[in-house]
């Protein structure tokens, strides 16, 4: 029987940095402090991946985590990057690396990374399914799940194909519960279906669920003035029957110290704050344009021209977000976000208007957003184009 500790894991694409503009670059001072934190409160599962900060998320967990904890203290679910691989021998090559940057002989969780059609047909293809099953036998991890990104239909046919499959990951929050383009509620009964426990990530939506517009925040407050928006949204995915697990990115120490709080004394959301929830999804939708997480996927791994497509739709969605907040008071927003965008330009970041429409972007996106249109649609006329105003 394995001993999950408490049922937050430490998400490892999001730890912290000196500069958001380079993931690679962690602060691994900050970042050990968060993992004796963490570990020092009863918790242990930590969850990372191949290409998380460029690689530098294993090496780090190696590094703060491995070589200072007795193993029995820890568990670390890592990730295998089918999608960005090109040939078969990779997959051993890959794994192979990853017990290097972890300085572990054995993990604990590995999962097929970002599990969608395109990836499933490469494993099919591969055999990965039966590499996997192989390095279970051998001992090399105790389980092998899937990260899904896909419909709940997708989810159903791989399941059914593959029993074998131990554990799935999905995208589960509040917002995303009925949307009809992530389907979370769905998937989320096709897992119990099938009886595979649930480890979930994007439960704070890439954290915009804990910056919330105005109207839903002071619903929020109203009914409980110390509660933080955040522990809204971890309540609502923490305490649903069959989640094994749910997986936060804290780079901040103050979103660890809340976090703690709300998992410390984990309750479900009663019926009255879910009507709040009812309200607050309504409040997001409408004043959100572009439901992107900021995972960056698109422009570390995708993007040619080196466009930072999801600070560009985070620069968006605040614009929308704040248009009508009283905390603006004279500023004009869009000439602020303006400049923020300029000056990344001048930092050698590529402007939207370079984009090729290659659609690298759109086919490594785990949210699948028309990125491409996106740009040219709101990045290029309400930041590249905008003529800043008195």
């Amino acid at each position: 029987m394995i001993d999950f500790g408490k049922p937050l894991g430490m998400g490892c694409l999001r730890l912290p940095l000196f500069d958001e503009k380079e993931p690679e670059n962690i602060d691994m001072e900050k970042a050990k402090k968060h993992i004796d934190i963490f570990q020092e409160n009863g918790y242990k599962y930590y969850d990372t991946s191949y290409v998380y900060h460029k690689g530098n998320s294993e090496k780090a967990l190696g590094t703060l985590l491995v070589d200072r904890y007795p193993r029995d203290a820890y568990l670390i679910s890592t990730k295998m990057p089918i999608k960005w691989m090109t040939k078969p021998e990779q997959m051993e090559l890959h794994f192979q690396e990853q017990l290097d940057r972890l300085h572990l002989d054995c993990i604990d969780f590995y999962l097929v990374h970002m599990m969608e059609r395109e990836t499933y047909t490469r494993c099919e293809k591969w055999g990965a399914i039966e590499f996997l099953k192989q390095k279970r036998a051998e001992g090399k991890f105790k389980e092998f799940g899937v990260s899904v990104h896909d419909t709940p239909e997708f989810l159903e046919e791989v399941l059914t194909t593959h029993p074998e499959i131990d554990f799935v990951m999905l995208q589960i929050n509040y917002v995303d519960w009925v949307n009809p383009s992530i389907r979370a509620g769905e998937s989320y009964k096709v897992a119990l279906k099938f009886g595979k426990p649930i480890v979930v990530m994007e439960p704070c939506k890439g954290g915009t669920l804990a910056s919330l517009p105005e109207k839903a925040s002071a619903l929020m407050k109203a009914y409980n003035p110390d509660a933080s928006e955040a522990s809204w949204a971890y309540r609502f995915v923490a305490t649903l029957p069959g989640v094994r697990m749910t997986l936060a990115g804290m780079p901040d120490t103050k979103f660890l110290e809340d976090n703690l709080k709300t998992f410390d004394d984990l309750k479900p959301l009663n019926e009255a704050e879910l009507k709040i929830i009812d309200q607050v999804i309504e409040i997001i939708n409408e004043n959100t344009v572009i439901p992107c997480t900021g995972c960056n996927y698109c422009t570390e791994n995708g993007c040619p021209q080196n466009i930072p497509i999801a600070d560009n739709f985070g620069l968006i969605n605040d614009m929308k977000r704040f248009e009508n907040s009283s905390n603006a008071g004279n500023i004009n927003r869009v000439n602020i976000q303006a400049d923020y965008y300029e000056s990344w330009v001048k930092n050698g970041a590529g402007p939207a208007s370079s984009c090729i429409a290659c659609k690298k972007c759109e086919r490594i996106c785990p949210q699948n957003l028309p990125i491409v249109s996106y740009l040219a649609e709101y990045v290029v006329p309400l930041l590249e184009n905008w003529q800043h105003k008195a």
